[in-house]
Order: C-alpha cells, then structure tokens, then sequence
C-alpha cells in the first residue's frame, strides 16, 4: 500500500514572504515555487491575496470621513431638542412649577 501525503499547513507568514517576493518580479513564479518548494500556481494565488487585500491597508486612515459621521452631532442635538419638550410637557402636566 502506498503511503497518503500529508497536505503541507504554511505560516501567515511564510505565504506573506512567498507572495511578496512574487510581486517583486525579479524571479519567475516558477523559479520562486521551485526555491520554496510550492507549487506555482500556489504562489500565484498568494501573490493574488496581496495584490487584492493591499488597499484595505490603507482605508480609513486619512482623508474625507463619511456623511454619517457629519451628521451625527446635529442628529444628537435634534434628540435633545425633542426630549426638552417632551419633559417639559410632562411637567406642565404634572403641575410641577418650572424654574
């Protein structure tokens, strides 16, 4: 009986350096697959993951901030508006004298 192979479980890491060194483009897919001992489609697909995931590095660090965060303080002022009238209704009619 022939023996099964064991799927092979690489770091975070060791994909991140693998990838990388593909978008470099100083060597070939298949020169870097050989030097690492994965297969090359492997290492295209991590150099994939970089590429797509590369601009979420960068999000929300800077620049405009989005309308809801504007328009928060004015919302919160309209809330307290409401509450203010709606407490002073009750107190007028609970015969509660207002300063």
């Amino acid at each position: 009986m022939s023996e099964k192979k064991k799927r092979k479980v690489h770091s975070a890491e060791f994909k991140a350096k693998v990838g990388l060194e593909a978008l470099k483009g100083v060597k070939t897919i298949n020169e870097i697959g050989q030097a690492y001992g994965v297969h090359p489609v492997q290492v295209g697909q991590w150099k994939k993951a970089i590429q797509e995931q590369a601009k979420s590095l960068f999000e929300g660090k800077r620049g405009p901030k989005p309308a809801a965060e504007h328009r928060q303080p004015e919302k919160l002022f309209c809330e307290i508006g409401k509450l203010k009238m709606e407490l002073d209704w009750l107190k007028k009619k609970s015969g509660i004298s207002q300063p």
